[in-house]
Order: structure tokens, then C-alpha cells, then sequence
């Protein structure tokens, strides 16, 4: 078994799940809040979990949607609270993950959940005092478990980060075991989120060489192994590779994201039922064409050591055969053509530019868009 201390401790292994209790043991839990979906209870995926926790005493609260929102927010917080919880314990996707990241901070701090969020300027009032959290992923893709930061689609109907290093989950328990049954589809939609993060976060002009490091081997494992792992489901050494990829993405993306994230988050929370990964996957060919110009893009030649990473014989400074590459990929693993094939319509760009312009990733692109500029992309996705 592979043990990681980075931004927190990870346990990465077929079967890594069997350590659940020695790890509440290590971070003081001894009555947590096991939050999930009824996905991954339905699938048979949390009794597996549960009975990895054996005689601990727990709750279970398993209403998570599929864009966690700031009322499953509340609900599961009064259930922390009724219940004198003392951590909790996240068993799913993203959005469990992003969810219980929300009842750490509104089951331990006062008032509205909003209020903590990074552009309200919240992010300052998340402290340690914040619940622990130990996160189990079942999908490999957002990295949620290993991040700093939760996305929650608020009372007012904004997709908000909330970020605070207190968030970050004590223990990161990754066990490729548990991505098994995933569908093909959402095993394709997730991975591209990975590979997304790894590709976006490259991008990102902020200085951080290990960060850097990290996305291009998180990327070469990626593109190396959604394929297997779409086709082939039990392809057990794909499975550990993609969990390992979006592990990797996560871990740069502290060093910033960019307008492939702020479209999609602005999307996702004006369309709550578009998939995360996938808007991801659709947005990406033009952002990259997009950030091609940049300075930094060129002058580390970024552009070069990505096509490298995922096996093409170079890339020209726009960044063509790159962008062609992603487009390739999404259309090998089925997934929709562009923005029109999941029913997104002109008529929703300036509400998506809004929350674009607003989101927190705008200004860690390695070019500031402009409103001209995220309806270009807008319509080279549609």
C-alpha cells in the first residue's frame, strides 16, 4: 500500500478501505456522520463501506444530490448536530465529498452557509475549528477528497466555492476497489475531470514546479487509462491509475483552475443537471485554443509538454492539435458531441458569462477573458 503525505495523508490500494477504522482512530472520531447518495447506497457501495467501519458508532445521512446544494447542506448539519457527531465521513463522489465539506463548516461555525463563500470574502471565517472529515471517493475524477475548496450551488441559486486549508480532509482513503461498477459513461464524464484539472492547472500561470510535475503525470496516467477503464470496467490496473489521476489533479489544482472551470461551474449552477465532468470535457478544446497566445503558455512551452504528456508528436502555438486531441477523445468515449446535444441554448450566455465573470477561477486563467471572449468559447462548445 501506497502511503502519500502531501497536502494530507492518502491511502491509495485495492482494498484500502479495510483501514476506515484505524483512521477515525487517528483523527478522534468515535461517532461519525457518513454522508453519500442513494446512488452509491442503492449500488451496494456503502454497506461495504459501513461494514469496513465495523462497531464504530455512526449516522448516515445519504440525500446528497447530484449538485450539492446549500438546503442538503443545512438537513445534513442538523442531523450532525442532533446527533452530537463528532466528524464526518464522506462516501461518494464529489458531491458527497463537496457536501460534507459544507456540514464541517455550517455544523461548527454560525449563520448562513453563503457566508463563507471565497467571493463573499468567507473564506478568512472557516476555521479549525471546522468538523474532521475523512473522505472516501467512489469515482475518480473531482479530487474533492484531497482539495481545499467544495463547490455548493447556494440558497440564490449562484455555484459558489468555498475554500479554507482547514477543509482539506485528514485522510484521503482511495480504493479503486469501490469504482468497479461505475457505468461506462459516468466512468468517461468523471475521468475527463480529472484529466481537465490536470490539463487546466498546467495552464494556470501561478509559479508552482511541483504542482506542474504532479498534472503532467496525473495526465499521462489519465489519457493513458480512461479508455481501459470506459471500455472495461473491471480493468482493475485502470481503475487504480484513474483514481490516481484525479487524486493528481486535485493536488496541483491549488495552484489555480481557469476558464474551462469558470463556464462550467457558471453552467452547472444555471442547469443544475448537467454533469460537472462533462461540461468540463465539452469546454476544454476552446479554452485551450483560447489560452494558446499567453505568454506563459508560450514561453515555457506549455502547450509542447502537454501534447507530449498524452503521446502526439508535438504541437503547433495554437495549440490545433491539442484542442483536436480532447475533441477526439470526448467522441471515443461517448460523450455528447458539444453544449447543444445536452440542450444548452444561446438564450442561457449572458447568465452563464454572469457567474463566469464572478466565479473564482476567472483570474487565475493564464488570459483574462472578457465577455466577448467567453461567448466565442460559449460558441465554439455549442
Amino acid at each position: 500500500m501506497a502511503r502519500i503525505l502531501y497536502l494530507t495523508q492518502i491511502e491509495i490500494d485495492h482494498g484500502a478501505i479495510a483501514c476506515l477504522p484505524q483512521e477515525c482512530q487517528r483523527v478522534g472520531m468515535k461517532r461519525p456522520l457518513v454522508v453519500t447518495d442513494p446512488g452509491v447506497r442503492a449500488a451496494g457501495v456503502l454497506d461495504k463501506a459501513l461494514a469496513a467501519l465495523g462497531a464504530i458508532d455512526h449516522v448516515v445521512f445519504d440525500q446528497t444530490p447530484g449538485n450539492p446544494t446549500e438546503a442538503a447542506v443545512r438537513s445534513a448539519a442538523e442531523l450532525f448536530r442532533a446527533q452530537r457527531c463528532d466528524g464526518l465521513i464522506a462516501v461518494g463522489g464529489g458531491s458527497s465529498i463537496d457536501l460534507a465539506k459544507g456540514v464541517a463548516i455550517l455544523g461548527t461555525h454560525p449563520g448562513a452557509l453563503k457566508t463563507y463563500a471565497t467571493i463573499e470574502g468567507g473564506s478568512p471565517k472557516i476555521t479549525e475549528a471546522v468538523a474532521p472529515l475523512i473522505a472516501v471517493p467512489t469515482t475518480a475524477g473531482t479530487g474533492s477528497e484531497v482539495a481545499r475548496g467544495a463547490i455548493v450551488i447556494v440558497d440564490d441559486g449562484r455555484k459558489l466555492g468555498f475554500h479554507s486549508w482547514h477543509l482539506v480532509p485528514k485522510t484521503a482513503i482511495l480504493d479503486p476497489d469501490l469504482t468497479l461498477g461505475l457505468p461506462p459513461l459516468l466512468t468517461a464524464a468523471t475521468g475527463m475531470d480529472a484529466i481537465a484539472h490536470c490539463l487546466e492547472t498546467f495552464m494556470a500561470p501561478a509559479i508552482n514546479p511541483p504542482a506542474d510535475g504532479i498534472a503532467l503525470d496525473g495526465l499521462e496516467r489519465g489519457w493513458a487509462h480512461i479508455e481501459r477503464a470506459t471500455k472495461n470496467g473491471q480493468d482493475r490496473e485502470a481503475r487504480w491509475n484513474m483514481m490516481s489521476a484525479s487524486m493528481q489533479g486535485a493536488m496541483a489544482f491549488q495552484k489555480g483552475l481557469g476558464c474551462v472551470h469558470s463556464l462550467s461551474h457558471s453552467l452547472g449552477g444555471v442547469n443544475p443537471k448537467l454533469h460537472h465532468g462533462t461540461l468540463n470535457a465539452m469546454f476544454l478544446p476552446a479554452v485551450i485554443l483560447f489560452n494558446a497566445p499567453a505568454e506563459s503558455m508560450q514561453n515555457d512551452r506549455r502547450l509542447q509538454r502537454m501534447a507530449h504528456a498524452i503521446g502526439l508528436p508535438g504541437c503547433d502555438s495554437r495549440g490545433t492539435e491539442l484542442a483536436e486531441a480532447v475533441r477526439a477523445l470526448n467522441a471515443r468515449l461517448g460523450l455528447p458531441p458539444g453544449l447543444a446535444a445536452m440542450g444548452v441554448t444561446r438564450d442561457l450566455y449572458e447568465r452563464i458569462i454572469d457567474g463566469a465573470m464572478a466565479d473564482h477561477c476567472h483570474k487565475t486563467n493564464p488570459r483574462i477573458a472578457t465577455r466577448e471572449d467567453y461567448r466565442a468559447m460559449l460558441d465554439a462548445s455549442l
